[in-house]
């Protein structure tokens, strides 16, 4: 089970004595059981893997401050913390992946302009899971749809 991982990968960084990998998985159980708590649920893997591609996301979406305010130092910071929790996540699927399958959806659901998109993204995030970046699903299927 991945919290398991997880705690195995905690003690691992500690006695490695690796700070940044420490705090990337420190961070990620904080927000596992502060799921957890707010819920009153056991998380699962799948429940696990949404909140560290949120974390990664996060970091993503600030990859552009750190650019343009020239900090180097947090750029690299970010980009090792996306790594570490890129190996959590399963493989992200490639553009011609994502567009093959979300043809796929809009074929199932019949969909035929921008109108149905809300129901093409809700089921593309359903079936691609955390295997694929909601902003590049939301580009595909608009540009498949118009």
């Amino acid at each position: 089970m991945l919290k398991e991982k997880l705690l195995e990968d905690l003690k691992e960084s500690m006695k490695d004595k690796n700070v940044t990998r420490k705090n990337v998985v420190q961070m990620v159980r904080a927000a596992v059981l502060q799921v957890e708590k707010d819920k009153q649920i056991e998380v699962t893997d799948e429940q696990i893997i949404e909140i560290i591609a949120k974390e990664a996301k996060k970091r993503r979406d600030s990859i552009n401050d750190y650019e343009k305010s020239g900090r180097q130092d947090l750029l690299n910071q970010i980009n090792e913390e996306i790594s570490i929790l890129e190996e959590y996540l399963p493989e992200q699927l490639s553009i011609e992946e994502i567009e093959i399958k979300v043809k796929e959806i809009i074929a199932e659901l019949g969909a035929s302009s921008i109108k149905d998109m809300g129901m093409v993204m809700k089921a593309a995030k359903e079936k691609l899971g955390a295997s694929a970046d909601g902003k590049v699903i939301n580009e595909v299927a608009k540009k498949l749809l118009s």
